[in-house]
Order: C-alpha cells, then sequence, then structure tokens
C-alpha cells in the first residue's frame, strides 16, 4: 500500500471522526437552546421558534450515523461507500445551511413573538398559578421585575389586591431580600429593568451562539466535501493503477 492510500485512509478516517466529535457538539447545542426555549415556553406562542433547534439535533443524530459509513468504507476501501459519504455530507451541509439562515430569521422576530404573550401572562399573575411560577422564575433568573420596567405592576390586579400595594418578592435585589417589602416606595431593593427586553437578550444570545456554531460546522462539511472528492480521485488515480500494474 503506498504513501497516497494510506494518506487518503487517514484524512477520510479524521473526517469521519470529526463528524462524530461535530455530532457531539450539535447535540449538545441544540439541547440547550431547546432547554433554554423551555424555560421561557409560557412567553411564547409562537412553537417555530424551537425548529432550528430541532434541525440542530436531528442533524447531531445523522451525523454520528456518516461518522460510522464513513469509517467502514474508508476501511473496507468501498467506492460505493465513499460516494454515500460524500452525499450524505451534502444533505448535511444543507440542512446546516437551512438552519442557519431560520435562525437568522426567527432570531429577529423572537421580539414581537414573546413581548405579548409575556404581558398576558404578567395579567394572570396571582401569586399561586403556574402563570405566577413561570414570573417569579423568571424575575428572580434575569433579576428583573415586570416587562417594561417595575411599574408596570402598577397595573396588574395582583398589585391593586395584595393591601400593601407591593411587587412580588422576586423583584427585590439578592443583595437586599431581607429588608425588600416589594413596596415601590422603596425603589432601591427593586431590579427595575423589565424582564422583556432582558428575556429578548437572552434567548438572541443563544441563538447567535447556535448559529455561529452551525455556520462553523457548515464551513468544515465544505472543506470535507472536497477532501473526499480529492482523497476518491487520488484513490482512482493511484490506487486502481497500482493493482493493474500488478496483475499486468
Amino acid at each position: 500500500m503506498d504513501c497516497g492510500v494510506i494518506t487518503s485512509k487517514s484524512v477520510l478516517l479524521l473526517i469521519s471522526l470529526s463528524f462524530w466529535a461535530a455530532g457531539a457538539g450539535l447535540a449538545y447545542v441544540g439541547g440547550y437552546v431547546l432547554s433554554t426555549s423551555r424555560t421561557y415556553d409560557p412567553f411564547n406562542e409562537d412553537q417555530y421558534v424551537l425548529l432550528p433547534a430541532v434541525i440542530i439535533i436531528c442533524v447531531a443524530v445523522v451525523m454520528f450515523v456518516i461518522g460510522l459509513i464513513g469509517c467502514c468504507s474508508t476501511l473496507r476501501e468501498s467506492r460505493i461507500g465513499l460516494g454515500v459519504f460524500l452525499f450524505i455530507i451534502l444533505l448535511i451541509f444543507t440542512a446546516e445551511v437551512s438552519a442557519f439562515v431560520l435562525g437568522f430569521i426567527y432570531r429577529s422576530k423572537v421580539g414581537s413573538d414573546f413581548r405579548e404573550p409575556l404581558q398576558h401572562v404578567f395579567q394572570q399573575y396571582d401569586g399561586t398559578n403556574s402563570e405566577s411560577h413561570a414570573i417569579d422564575y423568571l424575575q428572580e433568573e434575569l433579576q428583573c421585575c415586570g416587562v417594561n420596567n417595575y411599574t408596570d405592576w402598577t397595573s396588574s390586579s395582583w398589585y391593586n389586591t395584595t393591601g400593601n400595594h407591593s411587587v412580588p418578592l422576586t423583584c427585590c435585589k439578592h443583595a437586599f431580600i431581607k429588608n425588600c417589602t416589594g413596596r415601590l416606595s422603596e425603589p432601591q431593593y427593586l431590579n427595575t429593568e423589565g424582564c422583556g427586553d432582558k428575556m429578548v437578550s437572552a434567548i438572541q444570545s443563544v441563538l447567535s451562539y447556535a448559529m455561529l456554531v452551525v455556520l462553523g460546522f457548515a464551513i468544515v462539511k465544505f472543506f470535507g466535501m472536497m477532501s473526499v472528492c480529492v482523497l476518491t480521485c487520488r484513490r482512482d488515480n493511484g490506487y486502481d493503477r497500482l493493482h493493474s500494474g500488478v496483475f499486468a
């Protein structure tokens, strides 16, 4: 076996292993995006915002399979297997580009898709229902209060029925939780920023991170396709001629 064949096999095996590593990375990113989106699920009426994450996870599963096909076809020196390997890489590349485009589209829609449902959920706050638990978690996690700012609570039924005209204690700053009563007359103890902008910013950051990862893997797939083509040609022009000379 000459140096060219050994090099070709080594490169193809490395590409196959890179598919497994990339699949693991994409699975993590997709799962993280889904987990983050479910945290804000009560505020989101457009479930299509999860579509890029679902595509990423599906791509990750297929990539594990591709890595297996790549290893087997390389070790067996199967021309058909290498052709299938190249074709699947092209499909994965197309899916990743689609995920990137969808992520870009839905990233710009996050603000409009979340703000109105968020306002509706805030109006249903009573301190005990599921919407209240979601609001409390959101305000405590993002250290925010209200939709636009902490004064939004003055128009809520909760503020007008508590008796002391207070906001939920989850609006309190962590450093002053012991002294905070939730009254608007003590704004120094409250998180005054609204949750709307913070939530949208958090989701957009996650989507941006996912889009960058997908774009990076798409670039890798592009060079992978070129490598498979080059290695296949090297095998056809070198390895087959070597055997034809032996049997001649």
